[in-house]
């Protein structure tokens, strides 16, 4: 058994839960800085650094056996080799990494320039040659618009009736005002959240589903067929 403590840097006092004791006869547990769930890391401060860092570590062990057999390999195997060791590494899980710092979102982002520049090789991308236009290329969203797209598709699956009772009860659709002004006659909206007493709060699905979904524009807001919902709002959230 492994118990976290979560606590803000700022407040940060390492005294404050030492050990638990789940019964009067058991030995106490010690508390833990790092613990692993359904196979995401979570630190005490809620970071995630630890599990970026072991995403990039075992996602360059895969590239470094993928670049010695490269040269034998055709682009389309590259390509299915590529989404099924990294880049299911990369979205698994993703949408914790909401509103991330830059400096933990250029990791994973050099990670997938690597693999673009594993498909097409570094001749045609060249050893300083942007990345970006090969990414587009592959048809490759980058990390945090990766991030974006799985929260939106989240939220259309809560609002269609196609996500788990826990997912679909942490948002609400806005309600439908008896009296209100042409402008606002928006009904496919999600009702904000009251802005949080702590931070990284609006980094859970209840505040930033609403943030992401109500972003898009209404022709995609109004989609029934996920299908359709994502060829329209993989190219708006590219932008």
């Amino acid at each position: 058994t492994e118990v976290l403590t979560v606590q803000m840097k700022k407040n940060f006092n390492p005294h404050t839960i030492e050990a638990i004791q789940l019964d009067s006869g058991m030995e106490p547990v010690e508390t833990s800085k790092v613990v692993k769930s359904l196979g995401v890391l979570f630190n005490e401060h809620l970071t995630f650094e630890e599990h970026v860092n072991s995403i990039v570590k075992c996602a360059n062990v895969h590239l470094r056996n993928l670049r010695v057999i490269a040269s034998k390999l055709d682009y389309e195997l590259k390509r299915q080799l590529v989404h099924c060791l990294i880049f299911s590494k990369l979205d698994y899980c993703n949408g914790l990494l909401y509103d991330l710092p830059d400096c933990l979102i250029r990791k994973l982002q050099k990670v997938q320039n690597s693999c673009a520049r594993l498909l097409f090789g570094q001749d045609v991308i060249g050893k300083w040659g942007h990345v970006t236009p090969f990414l587009k290329k592959a048809h490759f969203l980058p990390i945090r618009q990766r991030i974006e797209y799985k929260i939106a598709l989240m939220s259309f699956k809560c609002i269609n009736n196609m996500a788990p009772d826990y997912l679909t009860k942490c948002i609400k659709v806005k309600g439908q005002p008896t009296k209100c002004l042409r402008t606002e006659e928006d009904y496919f909206l999600l009702e904000t959240p009251s802005v949080p007493n702590y931070r990284r709060t609006e980094r859970c699905f209840s505040f930033c589903g609403p943030a992401v979904w109500n972003c898009l524009p209404y022709d995609i807001r109004t989609c029934n067929n996920m299908l359709v919902f994502t060829l329209n709002s993989i190219p708006y959230i590219r932008k």
